[in-house]
């Protein structure tokens, strides 16, 4: 029996109908054109005088915005729709979805972590995407800069999905735009929300929701104490799926949310393998040496605003450097910067105290 899109898309869209009235009304109505139906005499029965659904005509013109997009509508019920994520009492009744649908079919781990990630997280991110990719992973994450964008960035060629806090056209940050330009290409953009919504603060927790509904278990890289990241493990966790952490310095504060989450049963990930072993996956094929994808930045610091360029650069080697020493030739790989460029600035940082430097090339950010 094909689904009433039309009827689908109004009921979702009708005013104070949330997911779970959704499909509270359906399974008392039959289907979603005859809660439809009734919704005035439901709201009427409720207090609420005057009640109007969703007009025809705003249903239309979001799927004429969806058309114009170059997205297509998933709706709860169709064969398409992901098998886990249909299974939430609170499960989206419409997707929007840009690229490959046939992701959603595939088994899926969920990688987030934080936004302001230090090298050492970025590249256990990437790390981690590369090898379930190619241990038949479709990694999903947020989009969000940091981790979730390394992850996406690493596992393109053997799939990704990004779940967006606004609508599928909406890129945020924007500075992701063309990350997720080739995600529409070769992966797959998902939303739940409305074509053409800015995303406001309480679509991310709605969001987090279905990246962990999407998901048999959920990664945390890296994680503050209080973060996004642990929202979307305590979704997973009272969806009984599996949820994961890296370990980090008891000194960053950025490796806090993942120790609490240690501490408190998530299973430690050292690496793809612990992973793909709590998704009982048997097999896991090695990834070849990774080399870095992102090019190098074009040329010296320009001579203007040296104070301004030199605050910067201070910035990003601190934001990649924690108390867990590195090696100083992996942190200058990793900002893409000529090394004559960042060892005068390393200097100065270890002369402030802002850094430590260790025997045998390590550096440390000084706690």
């Amino acid at each position: 029996m094909a689904l009433d899109e039309m009827a689908i898309l109004r009921l979702i869209r009708s005013r104070r109908v949330g997911a779970i009235t959704y499909h509270r009304l359906v399974a008392e109505h039959g289907s979603a054109r005859a809660a439809l139906e009734a919704l005035p005499g439901v709201a009427r029965a409720a207090g609420v005088e005057n009640y109007a659904v969703c007009p025809v005509e705003l249903a239309e013109h979001e799927m004429a915005q969806g058309r114009i997009a170059g997205a297509r509508m998933l709706c709860h019920g169709a064969a398409e729709y992901p098998a886990l994520l249909a299974g939430l009492s609170d499960a989206p009744p419409v997707l929007w979805l840009r690229g490959d649908a046939g992701l959603l079919a595939r088994p899926m781990v969920a990688m987030v972590g934080a936004r302001n990630a230090s090298s050492l997280g970025l590249r256990m991110a990437k790390r981690l995407a590369l090898t379930l990719g190619e241990g038949g992973q479709v990694v999903v994450s947020g989009l969000a800069r940091g981790i979730d964008a390394e992850a996406h960035l690493a596992a393109l060629e053997t799939g990704t999905v990004a779940v967006m806090a606004g609508g599928v056209d909406v890129v945020y940050p924007e500075e992701n735009a063309r990350l997720a330009a080739a995600i529409a290409e070769r992966g797959c953009l998902l939303s739940e929300q409305p074509i053409g919504l800015q995303p406001q603060a309480r679509h991310f927790p709605q969001r987090n929701r279905v990246v962990a509904g999407l998901s048999r278990g959920v990664v945390v890289v890296e994680a503050a104490a209080r973060s996004g990241s642990l929202i979307t493990a305590r979704e997973a966790l009272d969806m009984g799926r599996e949820v994961m952490a890296v370990p980090g310095h008891p000194f960053d504060a950025r490796a806090a949310g993942c120790n609490m989450l240690i501490r408190d049963g998530a299973t430690l990930v050292r690496g793809a393998a612990d992973v793909l072993e709590v998704l009982g996956v048997k097999q896991v094929r090695r990834v070849e040496e990774e080399r870095d994808a992102r090019p190098p930045l074009p040329g010296p610091v320009p001579a203007a605003r040296p104070l301004a360029q030199m605050a910067a650069l201070h910035g990003q080697i601190l934001s990649r450097l924690g108390p867990s020493p590195m090696a100083e030739d992996q942190l200058i790989r990793d900002l893409a910067l000529p090394a004559a460029q960042v060892a005068p600035e390393l200097v100065a940082l270890e002369l402030e105290g802002a850094i430590v430097r260790q025997a045998g090339g390590l550096l440390a950010r000084a706690v």
